[in-house]
């Protein structure tokens, strides 16, 4: 047993590479909380997550004021026990985003910190399903990104070997966006796939019509249809069309997704690491999944969730988004359109701590000591 005697907390804004944007708001900015955890045995793990621009201060106060005290002198191994105590300690702020992000950094942290100790990397820890997960890419696919432009980066995209691109949609009218992913298909062949993304865009009668409009176009799915927490909404849509219906990167808790699941309210699982709170709820989400022969395709991170995709049988995809690069060494490595899991112990992130202390902002970096 060696008991935590230090944790030291970052956070460092990252700008995106490209323009994002989708139905409901552009994406400028990636406030990311990074959480460091030393044990008596002088081993380290880092674990990280984000947001989309607002709420990174809120992460840090409640990490340095509330949670971070608590994992002085607790045994480092104990991540489970941590997680519920840490959850407990703030019920009256869950279930929801700021708490989900705070400990979704710590649980990250003590997974990679169990996995070095233990000369492992994470997706055999977690399960070691296989060692690569196909890709698709969502960089190419901004709403704003004109039609020439979408069919290009498709077609670059399947020439790398990549299994598939996302396309978001959520035009004014149903017809510009069934222009824009014709277009895309009629360039990629039906063998490649097309994924889109409402990010919560539409209310259930016009999901409805647009999935009924979209419905020969083959889509791999059709992702955040409605407000997440519209479970019943979900339900009506799944039951009205035979695209598969995705869910998951804005939902905070596993009984969330058991409510889906057990409804029929979609087909498609986008569990995030970040959003649910760590690699402890993410595992328990997806093992539940594989009981309902669902799949998952968890968002974004890719650099994370190459690992858990790859720990799981049921782990479909990995979404292309790089967003890490100006923070880390060596990259994920990608072959033939796969993302292959790490060889080196932890959760597989080759932190340049230079540039990590170089972009930290100063007033939430703070050491935590026993």
């Amino acid at each position: 047993m060696a008991k935590i005697e230090k944790v030291e907390l970052r956070m460092v804004d990252l700008v995106p590479k490209v323009k994002r944007t989708d139905a409901i708001q552009s994406f400028v900015s990636q406030e990311t909380p990074i959480v460091t955890i030393t044990d008596a045995d002088g081993a380290i793990g880092t674990g990280y997550s984000y947001t989309i621009g607002t709420g990174g201060s809120s992460v840090m106060r409640l990490l340095a004021d509330h949670l971070v005290p608590r994992l002085i002198g607790r045994d480092a191994d104990m991540i489970e026990a941590i997680w519920h105590e840490l959850e407990f300690a703030t019920h009256a702020t869950t279930i929801g985003a700021i708490t989900a992000i705070a400990l979704a950094a710590i649980d990250t942290a003590l997974w990679d910190l169990r996995a070095k100790k233990q000369g492992l990397p994470l997706w055999k820890l977690a399960g070691g399903a296989k060692d690569r997960c196909p890709l698709y890419t969502t960089e190419g696919g901004w709403l704003h990104i004109e039609t020439e432009a979408l069919v290009e980066d498709a077609l670059a995209a399947k020439a790398k070997g990549f299994r598939g691109s996302k396309v978001k949609i959520g035009k004014p009218h149903g017809s510009e966006d069934l222009a824009r992913l014709t277009a895309v298909r009629q360039a990629v062949g039906s063998s490649y796939e097309i994924m889109t993304d409402c990010n919560q865009g539409f209310s259930v009668d016009e999901a409805i019509r647009r999935a009924e409009r979209l419905r020969d176009l083959d889509l791999a799915w059709i992702e955040e249809p409605l407000p997440a927490d519209d479970i019943d909404g979900h339900v009506r849509l799944s039951n009205a069309t035979s695209t598969p219906i995705a869910i998951g990167e804005s939902l905070y808790s596993i009984r969330h997704f058991r409510e889906y699941m057990q409804k029929g309210g979609c087909s498609i699982v986008q569990v995030d690491v970040g959003r649910i709170g760590g690699i402890t709820p993410w595992l328990k989400v997806a093992h539940a999944a594989e009981a309902f022969d669902i799949p998952v395709c968890p968002h974004f991170l890719m650099e994370l969730h190459v690992s858990l995709t790859c720990a799981i049988q049921n782990g479909r995809y990995v979404e292309y988004i790089p967003q890490l690069d100006d923070l880390t060494g060596k990259k994920m490595r990608i072959e033939n359109g796969h993302a292959l899991a790490p060889d080196e112990p932890g959760i597989g992130i080759d932190w340049d701590w230079d540039a990590v202390k170089a972009k930290s902002i100063a007033e939430f970096t703070t050491d935590i000591m026993k």
